[in-house]
């Protein structure tokens, strides 16, 4: 029982909660005005989290690329607003040709340069968070900003951001079927090919739409 449950109500069942308490973080003065700093008042801010701990639930640097085309272009739900690259240190090469498709003014290079609090501050000062399934998704989700999750190799039952005002886009292969003979998630390459910009723009859209309508 249980096994393809999300973890957050996993882990309430464990610790006997009635209620399933939604994660979050608190941040301190000091973290706020970093993130003031660092996403200053302004046009409104589209978050992208392209990197992940493994290549295979990565879409493509070209995918991001268009896809915020779309979203920042005329017709799109932020035309005009700003793009905030997120990732860790370590995952810098990951999301550096993204970062050089994005003109330099609208572009805010956060990857590899904040702690954990700050990346929580900044992404609460966002419009709207697209990205893969990894950590950063769900610190997204936590703090508030609309979250579109993108699935591929994992699975969206036990995985996918928590709240009301997240959602996610899958592969159209589903998950049983998207491993290779001989997979190893330290050499794969990309397993999300079969999610097109289509596909993630409609979620994006859907989700927007949703999330106007409850506020």
């Amino acid at each position: 029982e249980g096994v393809d449950q999300r973890r957050v109500l996993r882990l309430a069942r464990v610790l006997d909660l009635e209620d399933v308490p939604a994660p979050h973080l608190w941040t301190t003065p000091a973290t706020d005005e970093a993130a003031q700093r660092l996403i200053p008042d302004g046009p409104p801010v589209l978050a992208i989290g392209p990197t992940a701990n493994w290549r295979a639930k990565t879409w493509r640097s070209d995918h991001f690329a268009e896809l915020i085309g779309r979203l920042t272009g005329p017709g799109g739900i932020l035309p005009g607003c700003r793009v905030a690259i997120f990732g860790r240190d370590d995952e810098r090469p990951m999301a550096l040709r993204l970062i050089e498709e994005i003109p330099a003014e609208s572009c805010i290079d956060l990857v590899g340069k904040l702690d954990l609090l700050t990346v929580y501050a900044c992404l609460a000062r966002c419009d709207f968070y697209v990205g893969n399934d990894s950590g950063l998704m769900h610190l997204a989700a936590a703090s508030g900003v609309p979250t579109l999750g993108l699935f591929g190799p994992t699975q969206e039952a036990l995985y996918a951001p928590w709240g009301e005002h997240t959602g996610i886009v899958r592969t159209k292969i589903p998950f049983e079927e998207i491993f290779p003979a001989e997979f190893d998630h330290r050499t794969s390459d990309s397993l999300m090919d079969s999610l097109t910009v289509d596909m993630a723009e409609r979620g994006v859209r859907d989700l927007w739409h949703r999330c106007q309508e409850v506020a």
